[in-house]
């Protein structure tokens, strides 16, 4: 069962993910949604499809395939919606039937069910444009775009938005949840960057979100996730961009200790807010090794800033001067078809060099331990500085508290087998607990600092992720969806 496509849907995935999307859609689905897919279908207008197995099976699985393996379900049908009215259709259609249903913007989620359903799909790849604003400064993004997409978009403006770092993130949820990104020393989060969200409300009433509309439910969509309806647009604040310098370097175990020791005096002495790093601790063929992303903006960086890390002797490099958009693809995000994965969360003060040495021996210690298990762990250190949330002075959902500025660690740990499922989430939540210990211990109050929700291991208390902002994004919540629609759909739940 379909319906026409628009020309501006993103490339397929590859032939092999296509087949595992199919292969996980075989279980057969329950009658009641099937019903609500037939419904659908009927009461969309034609610039939306309906998919289905046996349907234009190669639009099904491109909607439900997801960046690892294990965030991706077998769904009754997927949705590509190419309206807002439409969005007010299905979702009003969904919550009179009470059908479990999921949102895909570019499918990036770790944690399982967070975009994924055995219900409806609803993948939003139809909302697909890029319209710069000069006169007021700013970009409207559809919600299907991953940041690749809205860069290469934006270059022929000479303006970039503050977006992912890496290539194939989806903007949606990104944004949604936060937004650490290259530009964070110099604008803050991607979030104090909104200034409008196209949203669909569960009642199916359409509205333009600001700050003056409603400024409750502007402060919840920063950072508060999918909890107040689907959003179709975004509309950030635009700045100018030029070639930036950078690219990713990697280290072989022999450097680990002169690498670690250079990202501690990077963290610690660099004050230029144009530079950023990103080391990612991990482990090649058993030996453990350091890709390591460097950013500048601008053309190149002044003397001194990443000298350290170039002349440290390194097995392969891709640094030049380059695009923004040529910058962000030199560190792909995508995994091979069949991976597993997931991502969890530390937060620190700062990157000091006890705190890296216990990162680089986690890293040693859980390939080591979770090798038989085809488990590969990797722990991406992002030294942001301390005038990182001073950007933005109103109040968004996350983080809850913006003193003292914490920054994030991301675990992303990777594997094959679905029986090493439960192994690694456990060895995931382990290793952050001890490194949160780690940190207390050296000095740095953090048992119960902000955790970045688009990094955090389902699970995790809502308390860890949204703090004192509970009760008021509850309220809201209650509000805008009373019937708890949103409650059908997966993620960070109010």
């Amino acid at each position: 069962m379909s319906k026409g496509l628009d020309g501006n849907s993103p490339p397929m995935p590859s032939p092999t993910r296509i087949f595992a999307a199919l292969a996980l859609a075989s279980v057969f689905p329950s009658a009641l949604a099937l019903d609500v897919c037939t419904q659908i279908q009927q009461a969309v207008s034609s610039a939306s499809g309906v998919y289905s197995l046996g349907a234009r099976s190669a639009n099904f699985a491109a909607d439900l395939a997801h960046w690892v393996e294990s965030s991706t379900q077998s769904s009754a049908c997927s949705v590509e919606p190419g309206t807002p009215a439409d969005v007010s259709i299905v979702i009003q259609l969904l919550g009179k039937t009470k059908t479990p249903f999921a949102v895909k913007g570019g499918g990036h989620s770790g944690n399982p069910g967070f975009s994924s359903t055995t219900g409806v799909q609803i993948s939003m790849t139809r909302f697909s444009t890029v319209n710069y604003d000069k006169t007021t400064g700013t970009v409207a993004i559809g919600s299907g775009l991953i940041w690749d997409e809205v860069y290469a978009a934006l270059e022929p403006h000479g303006v970039i938005v503050a977006g992912g770092r890496v290539s194939g993130v989806g903007m949606a949820g990104f944004t949604l949840g936060g937004g650490y990104n290259w530009l964070a020393n110099q604008v803050g989060l991607t979030v104090d960057t909104v200034t409008a969200y196209d949203l669909v409300r569960p009642n199916g009433s359409i509205v333009s979100v600001t700050a003056a509309s409603d400024p409750d439910l502007f402060f919840a969509l920063k950072g508060g996730g999918n909890n107040f309806g689907i959003v179709t647009q975004f509309t950030l604040k635009a700045f100018p961009q030029g070639q930036v310098w950078g690219g990713v370097i990697f280290y072989a175990a022999a450097q680990l200790p002169a690498v670690t020791a250079a990202v501690a005096r990077f963290a610690s002495n660099v004050t230029d807010k144009k530079a950023a790093i990103i080391p990612g601790y991990t482990t090649q063929l058993g030996k453990p090794v350091v890709a390591n992303i460097m950013f500048y903006d601008g053309p190149s960086p002044p003397a001194g800033i990443f000298d350290e890390f170039l002349a440290i002797e390194h097995t392969t490099e891709d640094i030049s001067t380059r695009s923004f958009l040529s910058l962000v693809q030199s560190a792909p995000a995508n995994v091979t078809a069949g991976t597993r994965g997931s991502f969890h969360a530390v937060s620190l003060l700062n990157y000091t060099p006890k705190i890296l040495a216990a990162i680089q021996n986690e890293t040693i210690f859980w390939n080591a331990r979770l090798a038989s298990a085809g488990v590969t762990a990797t722990y991406n250190v992002e030294p942001f500085f301390p005038n990182i949330y001073t950007h933005n002075t109103s109040p968004t959902a996350f983080p809850f508290t913006r003193t003292p500025p914490t920054i994030p660690l991301n675990l992303q740990f990777t594997w094959t087998s679905p029986s090493s499922d439960s192994i690694a989430h456990a060895a995931m939540r382990e290793s952050a607990d001890y490194l949160t210990q780690v940190a207390v211990q050296t000095g740095q109050a953090v048992a119960q600092a902000p955790l970045y929700p688009n990094y955090a291991l389902f699970g995790t208390p809502l308390e860890r992720l949204y703090g004192s902002n509970l009760p008021r994004l509850r309220a809201i919540k209650a509000r805008v969806d009373p019937h708890n629609i949103m409650g059908l759909a997966g993620g960070w739940r109010f």
